[in-house]
């Protein structure tokens, strides 16, 4: 594929802190400016962020040309509530959405589970389907020269991803088993997958190949993410559970200094991109940790920011950057 012709998106967490709230919008203008196709926020299980999430995607909405895309989780949530706020952020213009089964809350109680009403993404992406259209049950078009509307036979849909798993979902029995999952998704309306972290480009390529063959049609982005200190490889082991990546891990422990870790992380990543890439991505998905300078980075090294967005005129990190999260 040629680079020039690839996608990509970002992806963005409420913030922890007054301190970290108050750096990201300078950090979501300038990940605007390199003119993503989208940048998503997610949304804490159980609706723990949920005010922190739509303040975030009305900031996109209002201050950059940039679609944002909204997380939504089935844990902790009735029909009700999930009902209330897919409208909730429809109404503040969302028209992308992230429908996952979310993570359960620490403090269960043996046995639980953690969900409510909705039992599965797939539900939930019906249901999401199902509000846009109670909402906008018909499209209409404006009549020239006339005081009137015309009826359309089609309305405007919303696209919805889901998460894909190249290494398999910590509760699966099998790759088959994930890729009937998304199978189940596709026929539930979901028209883009989303892969979790991962750090090998033949996991992504070859988990692709497989839902092909099984017949998944839509989309299916790569999400990566440059990865600048042991501490930080250690913390996304933990969340996303993948394997030891031992090349990274053992250039990033020997190398002392901070700026040469990240620049071993840095041309890490960007030498996956650009595997992901020439095996037929159709575009990149980058984690950002509430950290703008090292996806730019990695992008700029690619040749997919535009010509007058390079990391030439982004902010080098810095120690409150490194606190965004």
């Amino acid at each position: 594929m040629d680079c020039t012709d690839a996608r990509f998106s970002f992806e963005l967490l409420p913030p922890r802190s007054d301190r970290a709230a108050a750096a990201l919008p300078t950090t979501i203008d300038l990940l605007a400016a390199a003119r993503p196709d989208f940048i998503a926020v997610t949304y804490g299980a159980g609706g723990s962020s949920r005010a922190l999430s739509l303040e975030l995607v009305r900031y996109i909405l209002e201050h950059t040309d940039v679609q944002p895309m909204a997380h939504l989780t089935c844990v902790g949530s009735s029909h009700e509530e999930a009902n209330r706020l897919i409208r909730e952020f429809l109404d503040a213009g969302v028209r992308r959405f992230l429908a996952v089964r979310g993570d359960p809350p620490a403090d269960l109680a043996p046995g639980e589970d953690g969900l409510g009403d909705i039992r599965s993404s797939a539900e939930l992406v019906q249901l999401i389907h199902r509000v846009q259209a109670e909402r906008v049950p018909y499209g209409e078009l404006p009549v020239p020269g006339l005081h009137a509307r015309a009826l359309l036979n089609h309305r405007e849909r919303v696209q919805i991803a889901v998460a894909a798993f190249p290494n398999g979902h910590p509760s699966s029995h099998s790759v088959s088993q994930d890729i009937d999952t998304l199978l189940a998704k596709q026929a539930a309306g979901a028209n883009l997958g989303i892969t979790q972290l991962f750090f090998h480009a033949e996991d992504y390529l070859s988990f692709v190949q497989r839902a092909r063959e099984a017949g998944v049609t839509f989309p299916i982005l790569p999400g990566i993410m440059p990865v600048t200190s042991p501490a930080r490889l250690t913390r996304m082991l933990e969340l996303s559970g993948e394997d030891l990546p031992s090349d990274l891990a053992i250039q990033l422990e020997i190398e002392p200094d901070e700026d040469g870790q990240r620049e071993i992380g840095i041309a890490w990543t960007a030498r996956l991109a650009q595997r992901l890439l020439d095996g037929g991505a159709p575009g990149l998905h980058l984690y950002t940790f509430n950290q703008h300078a090292a996806v730019l980075s990695v992008l700029d090294r690619i040749g997919l920011l535009p010509a007058a967005h390079t990391t030439a005129s982004t902010p080098a990190p810095t120690h409150q950057e490194s606190e965004n999260a």
